[in-house]
């Protein structure tokens, strides 16, 4: 069968990571650099495909961009999109993009590849109307997603149900473009990337603690230099977190509360976990961290924990397995939107090492079981499964090959070659 196959280090190790840019950010840099008058400087962009579908649209609305400098004349000078725009696999480039778009007159339309077409999208629909814009999404409220205003977009108050930091921010992009002030709530756990950074340029303001009211304004051309992507850095911790005596040291990092749960969920499983915030980018924290492998042992993953770990959810499955006892993850249903079932892929990965787990309604159980076996794992067309599995060869028995590895890519391109040159420092 073919696929890729990873062996383990064989013994521990200790090595630095330099993560690629954060994934979440470039997104947000790139579409707030789009919203601004004059040039914007972006270093650091994350190298996946999902961070190029955005760069891909902001060109299709006429920024020029040579090198690192985004040049924009703001969203009233956007060109009306000639066709359709290819989102690609990335639901961020989807959702945010619809709410850039949602304050102009003209109407774009917004889809992807067949993953993307079966993610939900009905829930940027009630806040984007609140403002005044159309949106309209598939009959089963999945991509295409349509979008524009008939007139311009008024000040809303609006509460969201769920802890969704893509329908807050499509919600702020749409917000700056409106007549008057607006504010958006929701439960805790979200990452608030988008509020730090407007808070920051004077656009917005927090009225409690999760609910942040928005003021539209002119997007300020300013310097963005993103910072490594925890979400990325998280598939080495958890490698360093599964061998005793292992370290993984990481610089230069996103520290953002939302985004580091699983710091927490390794030092509830046994690993020593130490993180300093060392400066910051527009308001948003940056740091080091440090993980060394100690014997694991299961830990419950849930509410605001789970939220702030979703992403990393998988490598909690892969943690669970080499811990003694049973771990849980619940309050974590959003997994099954993902670009996979998150929770049918992760206990399939599980049970394709020789692992115990159980899915349920909204995660799943793993019962520790030592060292997995060697196996052959299916990506599920699902870059965080394979690079889960990946992380799963580093202690096993035998070899894991990994049937379509090549997805990694969306996110981290050079994957698999970083993590065997981190296996193989000492």
């Amino acid at each position: 069968m073919s696929g890729r196959a990873v062996e383990g280090p064989g013994s521990a190790f200790r090595g630095e990571l330099v993560a690629p840019g954060d994934k979440s950010l470039s997104h947000r840099a790139l579409l707030l650099g789009a919203m601004a008058e004059g040039v914007s400087r972006i270093r650091g962009l994350g190298p996946g495909r999902d961070v190029a579908s955005t760069d891909r649209l902001v060109r299709t609305l006429g920024v020029e961009v040579a090198g690192d400098r985004y040049r924009s004349a703001g969203p009233a000078a956007w060109c009306p999109p000639v066709s359709v725009i290819d989102c690609g696999n990335s639901g961020t480039t989807l959702r945010l993009g619809a709410g850039a778009l949602a304050g102009r007159p003209f109407r774009s339309t917004l889809d992807g590849d067949a993953s993307l077409r079966r993610r939900p999208m009905g829930r940027l629909v009630g806040p984007l109307m609140e403002l005044g814009a159309v949106v309209v999404t598939s009959g089963t409220g999945t991509p295409p997603v349509s979008v524009h205003a008939p007139a311009p977009l008024h000040g809303a108050e609006v509460t969201i149900g769920l802890s969704s930091a893509q329908v807050r921010s499509a919600f702020a992009l749409a917000a700056l473009q409106a007549t008057g002030p607006s504010l958006i709530d929701s439960p805790p756990g979200f990452r608030d990337h988008t509020e730090r950074w407007l808070e920051h340029f004077g656009l917005g303001a927090w009225f409690t603690e999760t609910a942040f009211r928005i003021f539209p304004g002119r997007v300020p051309a300013t310097e963005y230099d993103i910072p490594g992507d925890p979400s990325s850095a998280a598939f080495a911790w958890v490698s360093a977190a599964l061998v005793p005596g292992a370290t993984v040291r990481t610089e230069g990092v996103s520290l953002n509360p939302g985004r580091v749960g699983i710091l927490e969920v390794l030092a509830r499983m046994g690993a020593e976990v130490r993180s300093e915030v060392t400066d910051a980018i527009h308001g948003d924290p940056v740091g080091e961290v440090e993980v060394v492998g100690r014997e694991l042992h299961g830990t419950e993953v849930g509410a605001e924990l789970a939220t702030a770990a979703l992403d990393e959810l998988p490598l909690v499955g892969v943690l669970g397995m080499y811990g003694e006892g049973m771990t849980v993850v619940r309050d974590a249903a959003d997994l099954r939107s993902k670009e996979s079932d998150r929770i049918a892929a992760t206990v399939d990965l599980v049970r394709s090492l020789g692992g115990e787990a159980e899915p349920t309604d909204d995660g799943f159980v793993v019962v520790g079981t030592g060292r997995p076996d060697g196996g052959i794992v299916e990506s599920a067309g699902d870059h965080r499964i394979a690079m889960a599995a990946a992380v799963a060869a580093t202690a096993s028995t035998g070899p894991v090959r990994i049937v379509g590895a090549e997805v990694a890519g969306v996110s981290w391109p050079s994957f698999y070659d970083d993590l065997e040159a981190l296996w193989s420092s000492r």
